[in-house]
């Protein structure tokens, strides 16, 4: 698109760009319009020459030349209409991809302040205004031409005539214009109403369950039909300014012929033009009110078309609500990511994939050293090469969680399981502070209900490899080593956030980490996952992903990395299995993230399996079934950072646990947080932030807060 983003800008594209059509159409509508001038004066001839004077060859003769004239003008309009038309549908074409363009922008912007149904509305009918100017402007210049030739034909029949319609013609022009501002302005009112009604409705359709819940259909009924009265008032008071517009320029046009006419029949009477002229004065009489009525169709075409020409530049200019961002993220991630990204976006993603292609294999089997035997006389916990561990039994009776192998490389430090389940800190002060697993992670996963804890790992991937210099693995046979990955990625810090009512939120999610964020607003909750998502930037502090920050990285490579899968996540009309996999890596295996989001049940009670259609917006689901497919979306498209905001409020209490169980699961070694206060998932968590009145407040596993903090107790267990 180019710079100009005014309306005037947005018309001159929509015609420059079909200028070639444009063209075409014009010049055989010209020959059209030339030939229409053309007859009455052939038959004015034809009076003069062959019946006035009787002669038989030269009346054949001039009825093949009018013959011929007719079919010049009858192709002349057949095709001049179709490039036209073609112009007029492909410029309304490409309008609406530079709205589509516009709202699906990476930067954002162009909703804000406009429900969906007006952007459809500009999409669509304001787009189609603007491209039926290209129809108009051909038909146009047609008429001109026409108009011309009719005056150059009675200048040659009488240059009275000729001055006379030379002199009008432009007079009504200017009077059509004129006419036409009124128009243009009722138009403009028309398409904001009809615009607003269009959201009104889709608004109603969206949330035509929720109103039937709350009985609530009566007051959105009258709302609708007042909106809808307001659209039908609007588009009366506009069609009533057409009317009025189209009538006078008729009158006008009328009156003008007539004194056409009153002309040519004195001059008739006093002999100055012969009977055929007379003739051929009266047939252009008659001829000139046709492209005069177009011009004065243009008008009025033009006024629609400025005016919604003016709402598709507020549209394309609207400003975006990030700005900036052209850098790579750094190279980490999955390479699958690389197939919904931009070709920028492809090269970096690629380079991702191989780091934890490497990082996937197994690790060898000398990188495992068995856990010691606590003091208390704890069975150990070996850590194996596969990040499956047996959980051993402690003295206390609860099972420690399994340290999971998450790498190859194996980094120096080690993890020590203690009597208690819980994870110790690395032996080695060397290693990065990210391998070590939170504290009490074990007895985290049954504090909401009671049940045998959830295996955990012991370490998460580290943002970097281990330091030169760091020292070799402890040799402490109570200590298991705690690998990391050769280039981990997913260390997502926030400094200093501020926001909105987020004020001050400092933050660092280690790579791999399983965090769980409780904020008591929800408002502030949208804001946080607006900065995570950047549809915004903060207005103070910062956001980094793997040490570079957020508002340095082009969105859409941000996104390719990060993703941020929000509450009302919407679902799309097509089969179950498509919804699940519409974002993932091409030749993704899409079952372990259904199995982790419990879509499989979704699936079994769904007609036709996975292949089952859902519906528009997954309207033949329940609420907690939109929610399980929309959050195995989330997983399978195997972002190194995923955020989840609740994505189980509409889920029963068991397969809630199930599912909390499943993400813990499908993201093992990626970054993960949820935003939610739902016990069972914050329970499965490695710890939990609290963030009260903006600001960071708590920090700690789920159930130690349960137990210490009355406001965490009360934002999650009320």
């Amino acid at each position: 698109m180019g710079a100009d983003m005014s309306g005037r800008g947005v018309i001159r594209r929509a015609v420059a760009g079909q200028r070639r059509d444009v063209v075409t159409g014009s010049l055989l509508g010209a020959a059209h319009q030339t030939g229409e001038a053309l007859v009455p004066v052939l038959i004015g001839l034809i009076v003069d020459r062959a019946v006035v004077r009787p002669d038989g060859g030269a009346l054949a003769a001039w009825l093949v030349v009018l013959a011929v004239v007719y079919a010049m003008l009858s192709y002349g309009f057949r095709f001049g209409a179709r490039a036209g038309e073609r112009a007029a549908e492909q410029a309304a074409h490409e309008l609406r991809l530079d709205v589509v363009r516009r709202v699906l922008a990476p930067h954002g912007g162009a909703e804000a302040g406009r429900p969906p149904g007006a952007l459809v509305n500009v999409a669509t009918e304001d787009a189609r205004r603007v491209g039926a100017l290209n129809m108009a402007l051909t038909l146009g210049i047609a008429a001109v031409v026409g108009v011309v030739a009719g005056a150059v034909l009675l200048l040659r029949a009488s240059v009275p005539l000729g001055l006379l319609v030379l002199i009008g013609a432009p007079v009504l022009m200017a009077l059509g214009h004129y006419l036409a501002r009124p128009l243009e302005h009722r138009s403009q009112t028309e398409q904001e109403r009809a615009a607003h009604a269009s959201g009104v409705a889709a608004d109603l359709v969206a949330g035509v369950r929720v109103l039937k819940g709350l009985r609530a259909e009566r007051a959105a009924v009258t709302r609708y039909r007042a909106t809808s009265q307001a659209s039908r008032e609007a588009n009366v008071r506009a069609a009533r300014a057409a009317a009025l517009q189209t009538g006078l320029m008729l009158t006008l046009t009328g009156a003008f012929i007539a004194l056409v006419a009153l002309v040519g029949g004195r001059l008739v009477l006093s002999g100055s033009i012969g009977l055929g002229a007379l003739v051929s004065a009266v047939g252009l009489a008659l001829f000139l009110p046709g492209p005069i009525a177009v011009l004065a169709w243009v008008g009025a075409e033009l006024a629609k078309a400025r005016a919604s020409a003016a709402r598709i530049a507020d549209v394309l200019a609207a400003p975006g609500e990030t700005t900036g961002g052209t850098a790579e993220p750094s190279a980490s991630g999955s390479a699958s990511n690389s197939a919904a990204a931009s070709a920028a976006v492809a090269r970096s993603a690629s380079a991702l994939g191989s780091a934890f292609a490497s990082a996937s294999a197994p690790a060898p089997a000398s990188g495992s050293a068995p856990a010691s035997t606590s003091a208390s006389g704890s069975a150990p916990a070996s850590t194996s090469a596969s990040g499956s561990a047996p959980a051993s039994t402690s003295a206390s009776g609860s099972a420690p969680a399994s340290a999971s192998a998450a790498a190859s490389a194996s980094a120096p430090g080690s993890v020590s399981t203690t009597a208690s389940g819980s994870a110790a800190a690395p032996a080695s002060a060397s290693a990065p502070a990210s391998t070590a697993a939170p504290a009490a992670a074990g007895r985290s996963a049954s504090a909401a209900s009671g049940s045998a804890p959830a295996a955990r790992s012991a370490s998460a991937p580290a943002s970097a490899p281990a330091p030169a210099s760091a020292a070799p693995a402890s040799a402490d046979p109570t200590s298991a080593s705690a690998p990391t990955s050769a280039s981990a990625s997913g260390e997502l810090r926030l400094h200093g956030l501020g926001h909105a009512g987020l004020h001050g939120v400092d933050l660092t999610v280690r790579p791999g980490e399983h965090l769980g964020i409780v904020v008591t607003d929800t408002a502030d909750a949208a804001t946080l996952l607006r900065c995570l998502a950047r549809r915004c930037d903060p207005d103070r502090g910062r956001i980094e992903l793997d040490g570079v920050p957020v508002t340095e990285l082009a969105p859409a490579a941000l996104r390719s990395v990060l993703l941020v899968a929000e509450h009302d996540a919407q679902l799309f009309d097509g089969t179950l299995l498509d919804n699940v996999t519409a974002a993932a890596p091409a030749g993704a295996d899409p079952r372990p993230a259904m199995d982790a989001a419990a879509v499989d049940e979704v699936a079994a009670a769904l007609p036709g399996g996975t292949a089952g259609r859902i519906g528009e917006r997954g309207s033949s689901l329940s609420g907690g079934q939109r929610q399980r497919v929309a959050l195995a979306r989330a997983l399978a498209a195997d972002r190194s950072v995923l955020v989840v905001h609740d994505p189980t409020t509409a889920v029963d209490a068991a397969t809630e646990a199930r599912i909390a169980a499943g993400i813990r699961r499908a993201r093992t070694g990626r970054t993960t947080i949820l935003v939610t206060s739902s016990p069972a998932l914050l329970a499965a968590t490695d710890r939990v932030v609290l963030i009260d009145g903006g600001t960071v407040t708590a920090e700690a596993p789920h159930e130690d807060l349960v137990r210490d903090h009355p406001v965490y107790r009360t934002a999650v267990l009320t």
